[in-house]
């Protein structure tokens, strides 16, 4: 039987070992690559084809959900499950209408990783048991009133956008991590502050820390 080639992205260098070092006692999956940021994660997926992209959620410049968005976009075969040390619902949220296979916190990664890893190759969507009920339950509740949301009315790249303005990035630098370039980056400017009637940064700042969009 074929293993199941794991992808394991995350920022922090001992935690990707943590993670490694519990794949490698099973003999149905085999880790393929590694990678410490957003745009790492989106360069590997292409070049390595992974089955399953362990993927951390907190990330400098593309995070995690930035990242599973173009990933998917690019690769949509290839199944993402997340890790977060956050039990976030906002987050969780976003991460499945984004097309992500599973979601898991951090602490449970020693007894339930094998386990997500399997059932996500299966084709099966894996929820951390901790946090299933409640978000499946909020995202339902929530899920006409997201119609309504100013902020769902933005694209993709306009979301990318303005994470990385609100981290503090400079334009120039925002189309060098995009790969667009200075003007287009102004024009996601412009439109989602139409989109969100906020017309200054710090009130753009302000607004993705309210939303979780950073931490």
């Amino acid at each position: 039987m074929a293993k199941i080639r794991i992808l394991v992205a995350d920022d922090h260098a001992l935690v990707r070992e943590g993670i490694i070092a519990i794949l490698k006692l099973h003999d149905d999956v085999e880790v393929v690559g590694e990678a410490s940021d957003g745009m790492e994660t989106i360069q590997k997926a292409a070049k390595l084809r992974p089955d399953i992209i362990l993927l951390d959620i907190a990330m400098p410049g593309l995070g995690g959900l930035e990242a599973a968005i173009e990933v998917k976009k690019t690769n949509p075969g290839i199944k993402i499950l997340i890790l977060s040390q956050y039990d976030d619902r906002e987050y969780v949220s976003r991460l499945i209408k984004a097309g992500v296979s599973g979601y898991i916190l951090k602490h449970a990664v020693g007894t339930d990783l094998i386990s997500s890893i399997r059932a996500v190759a299966r084709g099966e969507f894996y929820l951390y048991s901790a946090i299933a009920s409640s978000v499946i339950g909020d995202y339902l509740s929530r899920r006409d009133a997201a119609a309504e949301d100013p902020y769902e009315r933005l694209t993709d790249r306009e979301k990318q956008v303005l994470k990385l303005i609100a981290e503090g990035h400079t334009h120039k630098e925002i189309a060098s991590l995009l790969d667009i370039s200075v003007k287009t980056v102004i024009a996601h400017y412009t439109n989602f502050q139409e989109k969100l009637d906020i017309r200054t940064r710090a009130g753009l700042i302000k607004f993705a820390f309210q939303r979780g969009i950073v931490k």
